[in-house]
């Protein structure tokens, strides 16, 4: 069997999804919510850099923050065209257009713990599925599967698809990856996509 070759960094863009409205942290900016002392985006950022080669941080508000955080990993900030919160497809457009890279590694804010492997392991799935999107399952102790779809591996070739179907109405991540050819990639480690939605999963995340 061939081996699959490591797809080079500098063909992919990480992309920090930080542009949603936090509604379950009572409207606070998730990513700039401090864990262990810095923000949530920083920690996300320390562990995407060295996978890709170029940075974006997707913010709709407190830019300024985001570009100041982003000056370590000369992280250039994208936002959504709209500016009015309309979610993670938005994000991943303002990447997709963006990206001067064929690949964009995509994540949220509130995963400080996201794998080292990341780009690696989806990309190499990208490649043999010839697909145009890999994203993450994991499976827990019982078995049961959870998809985490904004950790994703995408050809930036989709933006204009993607524009599209924002323009009709579509805010669901799982539809639109349904119309392409993607693939789903399992992950041992469940708790490597564990992301604070609430002050109380940032609190869990502090004590661990």
């Amino acid at each position: 069997m061939a081996r699959m070759e490591r797809t080079p960094p500098s063909l992919v863009t990480g992309l920090i999804l930080a542009g949603g409205r936090g509604t379950r942290m009572g409207g606070l900016d998730k990513g700039l919510q401090p864990l262990r002392g810095e923000p949530l985006a920083l920690h996300v950022a320390r562990r995407l850099a060295p996978q890709v080669g170029a940075m974006l941080i997707s913010a709709n508000r407190n830019l300024d923050a985001y570009a100041s955080l982003g000056t370590a990993f000369q992280a250039n900030i994208v936002s959504d065209a709209s500016g009015d919160f309309p979610g993670p497809l938005a994000g991943i457009l303002a990447g997709l257009r963006a990206a001067r890279t064929p690949l964009v590694l995509a994540a949220p804010c509130d995963a400080p713990n996201l794998p080292s492997d990341l780009a690696e392991c989806l990309g190499k799935a990208l490649d043999a599925a010839s697909a145009d999107i890999a994203t993450v399952i994991t499976r827990d102790g019982t078995g049961r599967t959870t998809l985490h779809p904004v950790f994703a591996l995408l050809r930036t070739s989709l933006a204009d698809d993607l524009s599209a179907r924002l323009a009709a109405g579509e805010r669901k991540v799982r539809a639109w990856y349904a119309r392409h050819r993607h693939v789903e990639v399992a992950f041992a480690d469940e708790h490597a996509f564990y992301n604070a939605n609430s002050l109380q999963e940032l609190a869990d995340l502090e004590r661990a």
